[in-house]
């Protein structure tokens, strides 16, 4: 392939060209297994370039920490080669982690297919719609109200923070604290409630038997899109060991 600007071969199809600093692919779509990652490059509604990453596990067992580690951060370089504006990702969700993890490119979770070829479908059928807006925001910026105070300690404020550390994210209300809940064995566990008509959610945090819901301003402009962002906050608090499966 070669740059689209200035004709200058490159190594790898999609990768950022360096005679005349132009990006050759303005996301990358990335389907993971447990020990295989298939990229796609896409510039606007075109497939641009496709590559494979693999790893083994020693004895054919699961990776080992330093393994998955080195394996994500294949991919990384990857992607980082690209300099694309966003990452997509689908499937295996320890290598996705670990990935996400090494890059500070804008990075969604996507839902999986049966193949690659689903994944960069489902993104590609989706990339005309409109771009929501980015909180350039600091997360503790975010969170302001007339009630200060968050159930479940530190994890709760871990939950709070996970949640505003969203790019489609403008602010957390904490509402408050209701103690007439049913009991949870389990800690805190969070989850991001259904949207309204108007793009908003509700953060709902269970602690024991106190139940605190907490208003969540997003970016989002109806319903619809106001589900795309809960359902991103959903995965970010299952990463988090937040939510149960």
């Amino acid at each position: 392939m070669n740059c689209r600007r200035c004709g200058t071969s490159l190594e790898k199809p999609g990768d950022y060209c360096l005679t005349c600093n132009t990006a050759n692919s303005d996301a990358v779509v990335v389907a993971f297994s447990d020990a295989r990652a298939e990229l796609a490059m896409l510039e606007e509604d075109e497939v641009v370039g496709r590559t494979a990453i693999t790893t083994r596990p020693e004895d054919d067992e699961e990776l080992s920490h330093v393994q998955l580690r080195n394996f994500a951060g294949r991919v990384a370089d990857e992607i980082r080669r690209k300099r694309p504006e966003t990452v997509y990702a689908a499937g295996a969700r320890e290598p996705l982690r670990e990935t996400r993890a090494q890059l500070h490119h804008e990075f969604y979770r996507v839902p999986d297919g049966d193949a690659d070829g689903d994944v960069v479908e489902w993104v590609l059928d989706r990339r005309g719609d409109r771009a929501l807006e980015v909180v350039e925001t600091p997360p503790r910026e975010k969170v302001g109200g007339s009630h200060s105070t968050l159930i479940g300690d530190r994890k709760g404020r871990r939950a709070v923070r996970t949640v505003a550390e969203h790019p489609h994210v403008k602010k957390i209300v904490p509402g408050p604290i209701d103690a007439g809940g049913t009991g949870s064995r389990t800690g805190l566990r969070a989850k991001a409630t259904r949207a309204g008509t108007n793009g908003n959610v509700r953060l709902l945090l269970r602690d024991g038997s106190s139940v605190q819901e907490n208003r969540i301003v997003t970016t989002a402009m109806d319903r619809e899109t106001g589900e795309r962002v809960r359902k991103d906050l959903n995965e970010a608090l299952r990463e988090a060991d937040l939510q149960d499966e």
